[in-house]
């Protein structure tokens, strides 16, 4: 099967075309309401207390959402979260930027953080769905690929939406994206009843603490899901990409969106091709050495008074992280039982959760203490530190075969 055919299977498309506008949309609100937190006093800490607020529903109530994802209609759990991002957002759009407050937009960020609790597991079990299980590389590839163009289209969208005509009309038409989101998974997406129940007796408490047991047992999930949080928690740097933009690089909104997407940018370059000249047959090699590169990237950023080698840095950083993701997307697929994907999916967000929102925290405390630029330079040396660590203590990681693995899948499926 090529992947013509795989886009002509309508389910998948409708899928595909559904999942990358909420993400067009998700990518462009996270650029915009962190902006616009950051302008109602310019403190970066105030973006760290918003990584903080988004982060509280994303390593709680999403073990719960996952355990749901689990048990019930994975297709109307999206179509219920699509539905509420898109009243969020509408509330955002009659909000006028002069009578926005930090707790009001705080308020909107939980939120949004609850509705994403029970979308992340739902999306991630009814992937596997949609996905013909001789695809599996292909088709993971395809979706990295086509969601890494909404992450640019939106921020950079959004941001020259922004400048022209306002907050306002801008979360407008964003939220008009989510209902074509919802209206194409509504009417292209096939009901999968859930195949699991819970068995007498069973507590919601043990088959969470069944999805979490799973996962740190398992080495290959553990340990790329733990390379994904620590690099991310000291390396990243996008929660300050609004300080950045003001304060270091003076180029406002527009740029701000050119920056976010410089990095989206290079992983949809790393997704295109990811499947095809990855050498699969030693991927943990590859994630190694990749996210390695990202925290190089990194410290190269924050060092950076240049908004083209700014740029440059962050384009190189997202095509380490668009490889990254190709493998880690692998992974989840590969090495996740069917009966489990909603509550290991589950898991994995409390992990990125972690990274990015609580990260996002880091970042705002280091750069109070520290300054933004040094707070971003030197949480990418840990970065390099942490893959050191990593590369010497999970060796079953670093010996991943995944063409192995999907042989074995399909063979399994036969």
């Amino acid at each position: 099967m090529t992947t013509s055919s795989l886009l002509r299977n309508r389910e998948f498309l409708s899928f595909m075309l559904s999942s990358n506008l909420e993400r067009f949309a998700a990518s462009a609100i996270a650029v915009l309401l962190g902006l616009q937190v950051y302008e109602v006093r310019g403190n970066p800490l105030d973006l760290g207390l918003l990584g903080l607020i988004e982060a509280i529903p994303g390593v709680t109530l999403v073990l719960y959402g996952g355990h749901i994802a689990d048990l019930r209609s994975r297709r109307r759990i999206m179509l219920g979260t699509a539905a509420a991002l898109g009243l969020l957002t509408t509330s955002l759009s009659l909000l006028s930027s002069d009578h926005a407050s930090l707790p009001l937009l705080y308020g909107i960020a939980l939120l949004y953080g609850i509705a994403k609790a029970f979308q992340v597991p739902a999306a991630s079990g009814l992937e596997a769905q949609v996905v013909p299980p001789n695809q599996i590389l292909r088709g993971v590839s395809l979706l990295a690929t086509t969601g890494r163009c909404a992450d640019i289209l939106g921020p950079v969208i959004a941001g020259f939406a922004w400048a022209a005509f306002g907050p306002g009309v801008t979360y407008a038409g964003l939220t008009l994206v989510f209902a074509a989101s919802f209206a194409l998974l509504a009417l292209g997406v096939a009901e999968h009843p859930p195949r699991h129940a819970i068995a007498a007796g069973e507590s919601v408490l043990r088959r969470i603490g069944e999805g979490v047991t799973f996962v740190f047992r398992n080495q290959l999930l553990v340990g790329s899901m733990a390379l994904d949080l620590f690099a991310v928690f000291f390396g990243g740097a996008v929660a300050l990409l609004p300080a950045i933009a003001t304060d270091v690089l003076g180029v406002g909104a527009v740029g701000l969106g050119f920056l976010r997407a410089s990095m989206s940018a290079g992983a949809l370059l790393a997704a295109l091709f990811g499947a095809r000249f990855l050498p699969m047959h030693r991927a943990g090699q590859v994630l190694h050495g990749v996210i390695a590169g990202f925290g190089v990237s990194i410290i190269i950023f924050g060092l950076s008074t240049s908004l083209w080698l700014s740029l440059a840095a962050f384009f190189v950083a997202g095509l380490c992280d668009g490889m990254s993701v190709v493998i880690r997307r692998a992974i989840m697929r590969l090495a996740a039982p069917e009966a489990m994907r909603g509550r290991i999916a589950a898991v994995r967000s409390v992990f990125i959760g972690s990274s990015n929102e609580l990260g996002a925290l880091e970042s705002g405390i280091a750069a109070s203490l520290l300054g933004v630029t040094a707070a971003i330079w030197s949480g990418g040396v840990v970065t390099l530190g942490i893959v050191a660590v990593t590369a010497l203590t999970m060796k079953q990681l670093w010996s991943l075969d995944l063409l192995a693995m999907e042989a074995e899948e399909a063979k399994r499926r036969r």
